[in-house]
């Protein structure tokens, strides 16, 4: 009998985890065709982390292309590609990957069906322009004919008691019961009632997921894209694997999940995730939980007494008469 929990080193159909250590794409040409519903990655962005090495842009979005290409023919007709991608940065000026990614899918006959903007709080602080708080993921589609199921994702509607006011349906309920579609711009919960927008924080220190990855993906984040572009038992594979965050999202709903990656500290830290899931002590946010929003009363949270002189100070020098 097949046990579910294992952990497996290499490829099978029948598996269900598979945890590989080794360069992404060197695997991925030994991969089936069709097999994958999902492939779903935040590839190394190229700005010179501990797990990259810094290379010029045009080499980077060749190696890419060719990543790409064999994730075009490991999924199926009605499979999807979600990258999640940032900015490469050379000489302080910024380059919106998302702009030089979409035409190698569109190379290959594939459809975009959502640029999704992901917003976040907090990230590092930049001092010669504005500090960065989005990133962006690329929904492709291989074919017309595609897996996408709102139901799960939806989210609460502002007005669940509103009715038609006119025409053959005046008077019935115009929403649906599980809530509405969400849009394509992912950020505070809260604003969930609001917008029918979607609340995912990044994974920084005080994250419960954190590690030692240092871009790690919040399982939330992908579980959206599990749920809405799989269904039960499909294949999910995610190419840049890291600490396994991907395979988490995945098997936690039911899915068979790959990861590659060649880092083998983040490949042992994968296993014991995996480990820690099966156990039920892996720390995880809960999809959907609210980000903790400051009351004022926190210390941390009030505007510093130190600073109040100097804020006075340049008020009062911006109200000067030119």
């Amino acid at each position: 009998m097949m046990n579910h929990n294992e952990i497996y080193p290499t490829f099978q159909s029948d598996n269900r985890i598979v945890v590989k250590e080794g360069d992404s794409l060197a695997e991925l040409k030994l991969l089936p065709s069709d097999t994958f519903k999902l492939a779903v990655s935040s590839p190394p962005y190229n700005i010179g982390k501990e797990y990259e090495k810094q290379v010029g842009l045009q080499h980077y979005l060749d190696w890419q292309r060719e990543v790409i290409k064999e994730l075009y023919r490991i999924i199926s007709d009605n499979g999807s590609i979600a990258w999640q991608v940032g900015n490469y940065v050379g000489d302080g000026e910024v380059f919106p990957l998302d702009i030089y990614f979409y035409p190698i899918f569109k190379s290959l006959g594939m459809q975009l069906r959502n640029r999704i903007v992901w917003h976040f709080d907090h990230g590092l602080h930049a001092s010669k322009r504005f500090s960065g708080r989005y990133e962006v993921l690329l929904w492709f589609t291989k074919t017309q004919k595609y897996t996408f199921n709102l139901d799960p994702v939806r989210v609460p509607s502002k007005y669940p008691g509103k009715r038609h006011y006119k025409g053959n349906k005046i008077g019935q309920l115009s929403g649906n019961p599980l809530g509405k579609n969400p849009s394509d711009y992912w950020t505070l919960m809260c604003q969930e009632w609001e917008n029918g927008i979607i609340d995912i924080p990044n994974v920084k220190s005080n994250h419960p997921e954190k590690t030692l990855h240092p871009c790690q993906f919040p399982i939330e984040l992908i579980e959206r894209c599990v749920l809405a572009l799989t269904d039960e038992d499909d294949w999910v594979i995610d190419p840049f694997g890291g600490v396994g965050s991907s395979l988490i999202a995945a098997i936690r709903h039911h899915r068979r999940a790959m990861v590659i990656d060649r880092d083998p500290n983040y490949i042992r830290l994968t296993k014991q995730r995996i480990i820690d899931f099966q156990n039920g002590t892996l720390k995880m946010r809960p999809l959907g939980k609210p980000v903790h929003q400051p009351t004022g009363k926190e210390k941390v949270s009030q505007f510093p007494a130190e600073w109040l002189d100097k804020k006075e100070e340049n008020l009062f020098e911006n109200c000067r008469p030119i």
